[in-house]
């Protein structure tokens, strides 16, 4: 048998349903910024800003060296905090290899060793990468290891 709740059963309902999940949502602030490496501009790549329990922030590296955090609409920014970093850098140069801008421990939050504080809306948040003596590389996909 199928229920149909009766139109007050429903109406009644709608507050505690409208409710629900509108305070789970952290604040967010608009986050733009630069990635240096070696002190000069990174013109390729991503950057990750991953809050815990929260969507990543993300945004494109331009030419110009600048990003602006995207997580929920674009150019929205990131939730405040201090949250961990990836930056990654690869141009692909076709379909058998790529070329690296920062070293390859950038990549993953886990690895990169890098953090952000937001403490509130920003233009300019500052990454600060280093080669540590490498530079740019091309990685041919056969080098891969799995």
């Amino acid at each position: 048998m199928l229920f149909l709740p009766n139109r007050r059963t429903f109406l009644a309902s709608l507050p505690a349903t409208a409710l629900i999940g509108c305070s789970s949502q952290p604040k967010i602030v608009p986050v733009s910024g630069t990635v240096l490496i070696d002190g000069e501009l990174l013109t390729h790549g991503f950057v990750q800003v991953a809050p815990e329990g929260f969507r990543p922030a993300t945004g494109k590296l331009g030419k110009d060296g600048r990003f602006t955090l995207t997580t929920l609409k674009l150019n929205d920014g990131c939730s405040p905090g201090t949250h961990p970093v990836a930056v990654i850098a690869t141009e692909t140069l076709g379909p058998g290899s790529q070329k690296w801008h920062a070293p390859r421990k950038y990549a993953s939050n886990d690895t990169s060793g890098l953090t952000a504080t937001v403490s509130g809306p920003t233009n300019d948040l500052k990454i600060e990468l280093t080669w540590d003596g490498g530079k740019p590389f091309v990685q041919s996909f056969s080098d891969v290891k799995e």
